[in-house]
């Protein structure tokens, strides 16, 4: 549609950039550095990602005028990788009574005739079992002896048996039996950049929040032409969006109303061609290197809500 010439319109429309954390990958692939970089890397993104343009600039000869800033972030389960995997050795074989067992199925006492499974698990897999170990009665959790994850099952110190065997006791009901607290061990023989962390592992569980976490170590500022405009830390800047719930199991960085966010004193003015961007540095390094573990899906929004000036078309 055709520019009109001279003649110019004014309306609300919020400036919105996100940085993605894919499922299965962590905050070190998305951004390897201590600062998280808003309204800078845009190409390739898709609508809900971002609704600018060009890097660093408003669309055309437009102006801007912000009257508020907003973080928000997501609060989506994280799928952890099937990728990263770890060995476990000697793991108790039992019967459905909770005892040991020979190669036979019969219920041994010595440890050197009682069956014992080598496993290779993935990491999505280590923590399935363990919320599986958390909801149940007795904290376990079962493992069958035919599952991809076994590589081998033995007696102590032996051969592995053949699968005719494995099967059959497969068909007893005998099973490798894993403890909330085996598989807690499992998780921290991850190599310690891989680890989940907790906040991720166990939400809700005393264990804090991971939007907590995020906006209560990190520092938010808003750069116009390479000018620091506001810099805080980014508790500062609620979302006044997204999901709320008074139950304790749900946590978002402000209530989902527009006016339940952080709005300037007076507008910022961004001039036509004229850089901006919003970056989120995290100060401390022992910090930092938590965060680099958190595992997607994530989104974290910068939005700049305010009144852009455009030609009429």
């Amino acid at each position: 549609m055709a520019i009109v010439q001279g003649i110019k319109e004014k309306l609300q429309w919020p400036l919105y950039d996100s940085l993605l954390i894919d499922k299965e990958a962590q905050l070190r692939d998305a951004e390897s550095s201590g600062t998280l970089k808003f309204f800078v890397n845009v190409q390739g993104k898709t609508k809900l990602e971002t609704n600018l343009q060009s890097a660093s600039l408003l669309p055309h000869y437009n102006t801007f005028e912000a009257r508020a800033m907003r973080v928000v972030i997501s609060d989506l389960p994280p799928i952890f990788p099937t990728d990263v995997t770890q060995e476990e050795t000697d793991l108790d074989v039992l019967n459905g009574d909770g005892q040991h067992v020979d190669a036979t199925g019969a219920v041994v006492t010595v440890p050197t005739t009682w069956l014992v499974a080598d496993i290779d698990i993935p990491l999505d897999r280590v923590v399935e079992l363990l919320k599986e170990a958390q909801d149940s009665n007795d904290s376990t959790a079962s493992v069958d002896l035919d599952d991809d994850i076994v590589t081998g099952v033995h007696i102590t110190g032996g051969a592995d048996l053949p699968a005719a065997t494995i099967s059959t006791l497969v068909d007893l009901g005998i099973t490798i039996e894993l403890t909330d607290a085996d598989l807690q061990g499992f998780i921290g023989d991850f190599d310690e950049k891989d680890q989940p962390l907790d906040e991720q592992l166990s939400p809700g569980n005393g264990s804090g929040s991971l939007i907590g976490k995020i906006v209560y170590n990190t520092v938010a500022t808003l750069y116009v032409g390479e000018k620091i405009m506001i810099q805080m830390p980014t508790w500062f800047f609620p979302s006044g969006a997204g999901p709320f719930s008074e139950t304790a199991s749900i946590t978002t960085h402000g209530t989902p109303s527009p006016q339940d966010t952080f709005r300037f004193a007076e507008p910022i003015f961004i001039d036509k061609q004229q850089n901006f961007r919003v970056e989120i540095e995290v100060p401390d390094s022992d910090v930092l290197q938590e965060l680099q573990r958190i595992y997607g899906p994530m989104y974290m929004w910068v939005v700049l809500d305010g009144y852009m000036t455009r030609d009429v078309q």
